[in-house]
């Protein structure tokens, strides 16, 4: 993986968490935590998504670096 990718990945990452943990105090959440106790679905996807690109960008940066 080239350093370039690899830093894209890790940016598009940190913008998704941000979007996911910003979503997390919408209106639509917190009648979903109200009635269900969870978050909805899509908030969901952008937190975990947000944790895999970060944490593959971030190794893949670490990665690069040491070749």
């Amino acid at each position: 993986m080239n350093m370039a990718f690899a830093l894209a990945l890790t940016i598009a990452g940190i913008i998704l968490l941000l979007i996911g943990l910003e979503s997390a105090d919408s209106i639509q959440n917190s009648f979903s935590r109200l009635f269900t106790g969870h978050l909805t679905d899509h908030t969901m996807w952008l937190e975990v998504g947000g944790i895999i690109c970060l944490i593959v960008g971030l190794w893949g940066c670490y990665r690069s670096r040491r070749v």
